[in-house]
């Protein structure tokens, strides 16, 4: 099953320094058809204006990846981290027991990412933040474990959660076929193109399209246009 999930159809808001669309229900947008997918609570993607952003807030048990496509953004939180995360750089913050912390794009232009909720494995873990780069070249033609809570993915953000992000560059006419974790359950994966365009198990996909997907062995994703492609395999 592979139900596409337009960019165009999306929820969202317009604030004027953030331009938001949520593949889920959040904030003021409802939808009891798009309220989560497995373990998957939210995928925003997200345009922040330059010198803006958003003033510290809490969190708690939830694990939030943050994958920034364009421009960079600044985090600092409670614990006394501080980071900045490049344009291709992933960054995780387990909320856990609760953390605060603000994101601001610093610099003179916009800044587009998605921020991505997983809902964790069991609540009360001790926060924590993470940053590392992933550059799209080490990434190009295959899938590279950007977040996980599987032990093998070494390289990867840990977080608390039976799920893996990963990432993908292809170009026009490579492909690349991608099989869910085998935990014995049930998994559900959200895929998003980042840029280009793609088809997935013969799905076609434009740049910022989502897929909601679950009991295909395997996908087969196509790039139809050099295409830079995410994807979560959770619970």
């Amino acid at each position: 099953m592979i139900d596409k999930r337009p960019f165009n159809t999306l929820g969202g808001a317009n604030h004027g320094w953030l331009n938001a669309k949520h593949h889920f229900s959040f904030a003021s947008y409802y939808d009891p058809a798009r309220m989560g997918w497995g373990s998957i609570r939210v995928w925003n993607d997200d345009e922040i204006a330059a010198q803006s952003g958003f003033p510290p807030h809490p969190h708690d048990n939830m694990e939030i990846i943050t994958y920034v496509r364009e421009g960079a953004i600044t985090h600092e939180d409670s614990l006394g981290n501080k980071g900045r995360t490049e344009a291709g750089d992933v960054q995780v913050m387990s909320a856990g027991t609760g953390i605060r912390h603000a994101e601001y794009n610093v610099e003179p232009v916009k800044t587009t990412l998605f921020q991505i909720w997983v809902i964790p494995s069991e609540r009360g873990h001790e926060p924590s933040w993470g940053a590392r780069p992933f550059p799209r070249g080490d990434r190009a033609g295959r899938f590279v474990p950007l977040a996980s809570g599987f032990d093998g993915d070494a390289d990867a953000l840990k977080i608390h959660a039976p799920a893996r992000l990963l990432g993908a560059t292809l170009l026009k006419d490579q492909s690349e076929t991608y099989t869910p974790v085998e935990t014995g359950a049930a998994r559900h994966l959200y895929l998003v193109v980042a840029k280009g365009k793609v088809s997935v198990n013969g799905v076609e996909l434009d740049e910022r399209d989502g897929a909601a997907i679950k009991d295909e062995a395997t996908l087969d994703i196509r790039a139809l246009e050099d295409a830079e492609v995410v994807l979560l395999d959770a619970a």
